[in-house]
């Protein structure tokens, strides 16, 4: 509810008010009309209420209903900036695509432990920094907290799958798929909050790591080695201690320390803050940990055991 207000705060403000505002209650349990009723006469809101049927197909119901030809989608618990869709606009016109991103960032009225995890999901040390920066990636995947589409593209591959885990890049894939084109804007980053105790966020990572093998299931072309390196990291990890208490060899564990300072020296410098840089070595380990235990587990679900991505993982699918 109060994430909901600052984002559609943030949007009363823009500089560009020529859009409209689809809000699809997908069967939540808090009441969300009082807010949007704070914003209408500022904002064009259409609220829609319906049964549970998970983020992907609950943003194609609102897609549907959409009156505009591009659809742009966003989280519940981002905030924009003034410029966001001024931007957007001018960006499609000098630099057109089928769909586009932008940037994954923290504000700085986030909690410490918000930011910590922020620089985690988009530090180069981990992710490489795709949600953050252009740079950091061959081919941009947009991802649906700060996505846009045409809407004659999106509505021609069906939209988001049946997937409630990992949706927004198997859409991307889907677009390349079919011949479709995506870019990166630098100047539409979204504040994008994160969860606000590392349990909450181990279960997240560990979620996205189970995803991952799937996609490489349903879109082998786009399969990375990259994407084990979670995995490795994780085992290498239990490798370096039996080493060093078998064997008495500490060096794989010195290179964890080596990478542990690397991370609290980087963090230090990007959010200038100690404790900030402390939790930022957590909430590393905790996602690189997590991701590498899902995308283990489903991988020798999906490889070993020959189940199907629907056997495996059934509450992952609609």
């Amino acid at each position: 509810k109060d994430e909901l207000f600052e984002l559609l705060n943030s949007l009363s403000h823009q500089t560009d008010k020529e859009f409209e505002i689809i809000i699809v209650d997908d069967g939540s349990k808090i009441a969300l009309l009082q807010t949007i009723e704070l914003f209408s006469e500022l904002l064009d809101i259409k609220f829609y209420r319906k049964d549970n049927s998970g983020p992907g197909l609950s943003r194609n119901y609102g897609a549907k209903r959409a009156k505009n030809d591009w659809l742009v989608f966003v989280d519940s618990d981002v905030i924009v900036e003034t410029d966001y869709i001024e931007n957007i606009k001018k960006n499609l016109t000098e630099n057109p695509c089928d769909a586009f991103g932008g940037a994954d960032k923290a504000h700085k009225g986030f909690n410490l432990m918000q930011k910590a995890i922020s620089y985690s999901m988009t530090s180069v040390f981990t992710t490489g920094g795709i949600r953050g920066k252009k740079s950091a990636v061959t081919k941009f995947q947009p991802r649906s907290f700060n996505m846009g589409v045409n809407k004659a593209v999106f509505l021609s591959v069906g939209g988001f799958s049946e997937m409630r885990i990992g949706e927004d890049p198997d859409l991307s894939m889907t677009l390349w798929e079919n011949g479709y084109t995506t870019m990166f804007y630098d100047n539409i980053g979204v504040y994008h909050k994160r969860r606000t105790d590392f349990g909450k966020f181990s279960k997240q990572v560990y979620q996205f790591g189970c995803a991952r093998p799937i996609l490489n299931h349903r879109h082998p072309k786009y399969t990375k080695l990259t994407f084990w390196f979670p995995s490795i990291f994780l085992l290498g990890y239990f490798v370096g201690i039996i080493h060093y208490f078998v064997w008495e060899n500490g060096l794989l564990l010195a290179l964890y320390g080596l990478y542990t300072f690397l991370v609290f020296f980087h963090s230090m410098i990007v959010t200038r803050n100690i404790s900030i840089a402390s939790m930022a070595v957590i909430s590393t380990y905790i996602q690189m940990f997590s991701y590498g235990y899902g995308f283990l587990k489903s991988w020798f679900l999906i490889n070993i055991m020959k189940q199907t991505p629907e056997e495996a993982f059934p509450k992952h699918f609609h």
